[in-house]
């Protein structure tokens, strides 16, 4: 019989008002089969949860651990150098008031004690994206650069601050088997994939560098084909996420609200992207086996991750759960369909 390589599964960060058990018990009833938690659902105790205590949660919720989501820390601990306030949102308040520089501290040995936790649970792919390591001034990609001189070159600088800044979490990674899966995204280490693999050849190709696919987020350029066949052998991960551009809105403007915007995630059949494609480029270029053999599994997770400006977060992922199971969970071909042809 035909077999499916996907199962519908749904990121936790958007549902963060949840605990865990409330998280997994509604991702049951919209009908994912897998869950991905934030960081902060796991969080209790002196830090965090047992992996005895968040397993039990998933036995009891009859759900599959598909990864724990880490976007926010991981994205704290590269851009805190910055001085940003942005950073702040992610952190403790009492954490929140120190330096940079302890706050890069405390993101780090945060993420270290995360990352035992996750091999502990048998979580080998950690979604997440780096953060602003080249910058402010490269993060906004405008030609305007200026972004080298004479006495500076923000480039140069960028990647080697990237590859010491994140060196021991990569060595922890490596020590336990991890993949770390950058969403490339605006406003990060990596905005398109020639930049995640600068990235990766200024850490000298460190293989727990991965990626978690999402083609939400091409839309100055890049489509997400290119994109993501240029990063092919790195691809552990990924969101299913839709979009549309706004006509004649510019897609910089400083807008607060997201109403206002001119990039809007919407329900994924309705958006630009066609998702089947998307669905079936993903096995092209090997996600759900490259998944399946770290993870141990027999399915990869297509992962529903709940952004909308108008729809109520809770009704945007059941929709979008619905749309993967009824959708995308297809049986793939086991060879081509040209053998049934003929006498």
């Amino acid at each position: 019989m035909p077999q499916n390589c996907y199962h519908p599964s749904v990121e936790g960060a958007q549902h963060g008002g949840k605990s865990l058990a409330d998280f997994l018990a509604y991702a049951k009833k919209a009908g994912a089969e897998g869950a991905q938690p934030s960081n902060y659902m796991l969080q209790g105790g002196k830090l965090f949860k047992s992996a005895k205590e968040i397993q039990g949660a998933f036995e009891k919720g009859k759900m599959k651990l598909d990864g724990i989501s880490a976007h926010c820390p991981f994205w704290v601990h590269t851009t805190a150098w910055t001085g940003s306030p942005t950073v702040r949102p992610f952190l403790p308040a009492e954490i929140a008031k120190k330096s940079p520089e302890q706050i890069e501290k405390w993101a780090e040995d945060y993420l270290l004690a995360l990352l035992d936790l996750c091999a502990e649970l048998g979580v080998k792919i950690v979604p997440m994206f780096w953060g602003v390591a080249f910058g402010w001034e490269v993060a906004t990609g405008y030609p305007w650069g200026f972004w080298k001189g004479g006495d500076y070159d923000l480039l140069k600088e960028g990647a080697e601050r990237f590859r010491k800044k994140t060196a021991r979490l990569r060595q922890r990674a490596n020590s336990l088997g991890l993949f770390l899966a950058h969403e490339i995204h605006p406003g990060t280490a990596a905005m398109c994939a020639d930049d995640f693999n600068q990235i990766v050849d200024a850490c000298d190709g460190d293989k727990c560098l991965a990626v978690n696919a999402d083609p939400s987020h091409c839309w100055e350029g890049e489509d997400w084909e290119t994109r993501f066949r240029k990063v092919a052998d790195r691809v552990y991960a990924c969101h299913v996420k839709n979009f549309v551009i706004r006509k004649n809105v510019p897609v910089r403007k400083m807008a607060p609200d997201w109403p206002d915007r001119a990039m809007q995630f919407v329900d994924i059949g309705t958006g630009d992207l066609n998702m089947t494609r998307y669905a079936e480029m993903l096995i092209h270029i090997g996600y759900p086996q490259r998944y399946c053999k770290v993870m141990k599994t027999k399915t990869a997770p297509l992962i529903v991750e709940a952004e909308s400006a108008f729809r109520d977060l809770d009704a945007t992922s059941a929709n979008g759960i619905g749309f993967v199971r009824d959708n995308l969970c297809f049986p793939i071909a086991a060879g081509s369909f040209e053998e049934g042809m003929g006498a």
